[in-house]
């Protein structure tokens, strides 16, 4: 009896894909580069790449089981807006990143290189790494949020902003920060403890990665199930000034005005609205409620 008739060229492999989501704005120079090679790469072990700079797209595909059960890794090729973005969109899919941006925060704190066919390499070898999440509502983050001055920056420079985001771009908004903000207090409240604590700047990580190679919180691990809560007390030009450079020198703990605990729910509550972001992102004002989900993402290590 004649055995199964196999057709020519098939390979279960060759079946598997993963979806590129490029930053519109790094496809050029380095990153076209960058992205050609990761696609040689995949290509080369067997995958098939697809490039995808519109989003929607890519849920629309993401909708259909033929493709979501194949779908092997999304990339995320750009800064870590991008990384953000991709794992808010496309939850619970396996996240690769392709370091394309200004800081890239996430991936150097997992020690992924600016290099597609590294990037190739990694995802064809299959090892991944589960990290926490933290979320604000409906919206997760990967790095931080912060109240206060930090969100004030933010808020100003993603209202005035017209192209990509440098470090040097922060610095105007920093400066009129310095001038215009007001300090108001807030209440923190951690894991249902009645009873507040008074902070002018609040700063939570989920990973110890922070612009600028600040390091508010050193010791924050990325799957501990906890985020590490920095509570800066006192409000002014002079002493703002003074955390960012204790923060700087990494002696910002020892100060009896910044408070270091972990929490896995906190709630900030103010009299008057004070600005959010997460993730460098603005992300609104007062109240807010932040919560840890420990062990949400899946990523592509080396």
């Amino acid at each position: 009896m004649p055995g199964p008739t196999v057709k020519r060229g098939w390979n279960l492999m060759s079946q598997r894909w993963v979806a590129i989501v490029r930053n519109r704005r790094s496809g050029a120079g380095r990153g076209r580069e960058r992205i050609r090679d990761l696609i040689a790469g995949l290509r080369r072990h067997g995958l098939r790449p697809r490039l995808f700079s519109k989003r929607e797209r890519l849920s629309e595909r993401l909708s259909q089981t033929i493709h979501s059960e194949r779908l092997v890794a999304v990339v995320a090729a750009g800064g870590d807006g991008t990384v953000n973005d991709c794992l808010n969109r496309f939850t619970g899919v396996p996240l690769a990143i392709l370091p394309m941006g200004t800081e890239n925060l996430v991936a150097r704190y997992l020690n992924v290189p600016p290099s597609g066919a590294r990037a190739a390499d990694t995802i064809a070898a299959g090892r991944t790494r589960r990290i926490d999440l933290g979320r604000v509502g409906q919206q997760q983050f990967v790095l931080l949020a912060s109240a206060g001055f930090d969100a004030e920056v933010v808020h100003r420079l993603h209202a005035r902003r017209t192209g990509n985001i440098r470090r040097l771009t922060y610095l105007p908004r920093i400066l009129e920060c310095f001038r215009k903000y007001e300090y108001p207090q807030f209440r923190v409240y951690l894991d249902g403890n009645p009873a507040p604590l008074a902070a002018r700047m609040a700063v939570v990580m989920n990973l110890p990665m922070y612009a600028f190679g600040l390091r508010p919180a050193a010791t924050a691990q990325a799957d501990d199930g906890l985020l590490d809560v920095r509570l800066f007390e006192r409000g002014s030009t002079f002493q703002m000034l003074r955390y960012v450079y204790m923060v700087a020198r990494g002696r910002h703990e020892s100060l009896p005005d910044v408070r270091s605990v972990q929490a896995r729910r906190i709630r900030l509550e103010s009299d008057v609205p004070v600005p959010f972001e997460v993730d460098g992102d603005p992300a609104g004002w007062s109240p807010v409620e932040i919560s840890v989900e420990p062990a949400a993402l899946e990523v592509f290590v080396p």
